[in-house]
């Protein structure tokens, strides 16, 4: 019996440089990654919004692949790239995010049935949320996307600084005073 070789799974660097030859290649990209995009967008755009984080999915996607010459092959993740494509779109929907925020910093739901039945640590955060949705859309959109990206997207300092265009020393100074400024209004309420 002949053992069949595999070759291991093409990095993303490597799946972009193969899509200037082939373009149907970047498709794997778009496997790799979508699902992941599409949360990250859902989670901005609220519940409201899942058709339109389909659309900035897709257009993010859409934008990559025409972008695709101009990346930077000596970045083998090409995540932060995918979701700073991301943030920028989602940026042009801000008004409409800042809506969404203030509405539910407004929200105040009815205690249900099962309420008892619910951890504390829930209980907390279930509070805080209108407080901390007025706080966020209280930022300007740099902070937030920035926020957001660490929070939500769980990138790395480099990785958000790689998504934003902005330097890591720039990252970390503004989001310790993001994360200050949050502080400050939680704590005023």
């Amino acid at each position: 019996m002949t053992a069949v070789q595999t070759s291991p799974p093409m990095g993303d660097a490597a799946l972009i440089r193969e899509s200037l030859a082939t373009p149907e290649c970047f498709a794997g990209l778009f496997d790799r990654h979508a699902d992941e995009i599409h949360r990250y967008a859902a989670r901005r755009l609220g519940p409201e919004g899942s058709t339109l984080a389909d659309d900035v999915t897709a257009e993010t996607f859409l934008v990559a692949f025409r972008k695709r010459t101009r990346y930077d092959q000596s970045r083998a993740d090409a995540r932060p790239w995918l979701y700073g494509i991301a943030s920028n779109l989602i940026s042009g929907h801000h008004r409409s995010e800042v809506r969404r925020l203030k509405a539910l910093a407004r929200y105040d739901r009815e205690e249900d049935a099962g309420f008892e039945e619910r951890s504390m640590e829930r209980v907390t955060a279930y509070q805080l949320r209108p407080r901390l949705a007025a706080a966020l859309a209280g930022l300007r959109p740099a902070e937030r996307d920035l926020l957001l990206l660490v929070a939500w997207a769980e990138l790395s300092y480099e990785q958000a600084a790689e998504a934003l265009g902005v330097p890591v020393g720039t990252v970390r100074s503004r989001l310790s005073r993001t994360k200050d400024k949050l502080r400050r209004r939680l704590a005023d309420k």
